[in-house]
């Protein structure tokens, strides 16, 4: 990233007006521009908050249990979360080594070829912008049926949801975050730091409540929890095993994102250190709890033929069950709160991965999106674009519900194709004289560990984007075909069209913005750029 001519002389001392996060910074090619709030309380607050996990569960918990059966939701999330583990590992490695507010699209570009560098670039940030704007499309839209199925509940059955008003809540909560997130960054760490509590208290309130509530001669037996007797094949038209497989889409789509807290590294104090150890324990500790909460809800849950009930949320269903409607109430707020929490770091993250793209010219916009407020010193034009965006995929919801729930396997099959395809370079140009990886503080090493999970990340990435890419029902017709792959298809070939006929005209993949620094004059001795051996750049 740094320009090709550099001056070897050893670097001397720390600098006088530049932190060692800001250095390391400028040696990726960048200005500093953010102010570093994120302190480590809130870097881990933040990696959990983005997956949310209670509100995820919430969200997703149908599509296993009325897909592939109880024994679907028990084994499909912990095969996923052990398989997420690999993944968000191999990022944090990654994330480690690049800190920047680009993520992985930033590293993507750095770990090939100089001539490669346009064309990855361009396919990774459209597909990491695809996935994110999913990804909090389909939280806001999950959170807007939540509320709903509580309304639902609240006039025990008796009141219609149509999907004006889910759309109409949906796109409401999206322009109420966006007003949030114009915040300044110390007012979002100082939101951000209590998410956390909020997210893993409710989750073991919500385990604690039900076990204590579940009389024991109703807690289902373990071989419907764990065994033959609890899989049962409600998907239309497909065989058992694929049904079965439907259930990844729960874990897979909470387990992901994992390169948020990338995308406000530049917010974040010793980036290189806070940022990947935020996603490692965040990706362990979603994955433990989860499946507990998931074993919990199953032990607890009752004829599977009442689920998912009047409100078309099966976990509302089994808290009414067995809390009462108070009760359930009471802890299902807490439980949208969670999924509020989502989406306020998921637009965080996304209009800075708009910021990053935008500033390497990405978008044809001139850098247009890529300008702090002088106020806040955050991205508001990419803050308010990237919310204008997001709710275009909540529209499908006038199209069909199936064609609305497209929009959670589109967030997961876009983002981990945009992750492991550094995770795959990194790998296959090790040896190149053009690139250089210059290993973080967090780092699985060259020898088998970091093989095998980087090996094992790509494979199963690849295995359930197919899975995902399927219709829950069969024959396929307009209103139940799953969108998902047709539309992260589109955008990958309309980028690409748009890349050859114009883009690379203006898009020369992640580009170093130190020019700017140079001719404000504010370059000089205590300020020069180091390079990432630790060597003064002119």
């Amino acid at each position: 990233m740094a320009p090709d001519t550099t001056v070897h002389v050893q670097s001397v001392g720390s600098s006088s007006t530049l932190n060692d996060d800001d250095r390391e910074l400028e040696a990726l090619g960048y200005v500093p521009s953010f102010k570093r709030e994120f302190s480590n309380l809130a870097t881990i607050s933040f990696a959990f908050s983005i997956m949310g996990l209670c509100s995820s569960v919430a969200t997703t918990f149908n599509t296993p249990l009325l897909l592939g059966g109880p024994s679907s939701v028990t084994w499909c999330w912990i095969l996923g979360a052990c398989m997420c583990f690999t993944l968000g590992s191999s990022i944090a490695e990654i994330v480690s080594a690049f800190p920047t507010c680009g993520g992985l699209y930033t590293a993507s570009a750095q770990l090939c070829p100089k001539k490669h560098r346009p064309v990855v670039g361009w396919v990774v940030g459209w597909l990491n912008i695809l996935g994110q704007v999913a990804g909090l499309s389909s939280t806001e839209f999950g959170l807007a049926n939540m509320i709903w199925a509580a309304v639902v509940i609240g006039k025990d059955g008796s009141y219609e949801v149509t999907a004006g008003k889910t759309v109409g809540l949906f796109a409401g909560l999206l322009v109420f975050h966006g007003i949030l997130n114009s915040f300044a960054t110390r007012h979002l760490a100082f939101f951000t730091r209590g998410f956390v509590f909020v997210n893993l208290g409710a989750t073991i309130l919500i385990i604690i409540v039900l076990l204590a509530t579940t009389p024991r001669s109703e807690m289902h037996a373990a071989s419907y929890v764990f065994g033959s007797e609890g899989l049962i094949n409600q998907a239309s038209g497909w065989n058992g095993g694929i049904a079965f497989l439907f259930g990844l889409l729960s874990v897979q789509w909470t387990m992901t994102d994992y390169d948020a807290t990338a995308h406000i590294s530049e917010e974040v104090k010793r980036a290189a250190y806070a940022a990947p150890a935020a996603i490692f324990i965040a990706v362990i500790g979603t994955g433990l709890l989860g499946w507990l909460l998931n074993i919990v809800l199953v032990l607890c849950s009752g004829p599977l033929e009442n689920l998912p009930g009047a409100s078309g949320e099966a976990f509302l269903e089994i808290m009414v069950l067995r809390m009462g409607k108070t009760g359930a109430l009471i802890l299902w707020a807490f439980v949208c709160l969670t999924a509020f929490f989502v989406c306020q770091t998921a637009l965080q993250a996304c209009s800075r991965t708009v910021y990053a793209f935008s500033r390497d010219h990405g978008f044809p916009d001139r850098g247009y999106l890529a300008q702090n407020s002088k106020i806040t010193q955050t991205p508001l034009r990419a803050i308010w674009a990237t919310t204008i965006f997001s709710v275009l995929p909540g529209l499908l919801d006038f199209a069909s519900p199936v064609a609305a729930n497209a929009i959670f396997s589109l967030c997961a099959i876009a983002l981990d194709l945009s992750y492991i395809i550094p995770i795959f370079l990194r790998r296959l140009y090790r040896n190149h004289p053009e690139v250089e990886f210059k290993p973080g503080p967090f780092y699985m090493g060259d020898g088998l560990l970091g093989w095998a999970c980087n090996i094992n990340c790509c494979l199963w990435t690849l295995f359930v984007c197919v899975i995902f890419s399927l219709p829950t029902e069969l024959p396929v017709t307009p209103q139940n075909m799953n969108y998902a792959s047709v539309i992260t298809g589109g955008v990958v070939i309309l980028s690409g069209i748009w890349f050859i006929i114009g883009g690379h005209r203006h898009y020369k993949g992640p580009t170093s913005n130190l020019h700017e620094k140079e001719e404000t004059g504010s370059e000089d001795d205590d300020s020069k750029k180091f390079d990432r051996k630790g060597d003064i750049t002119v």
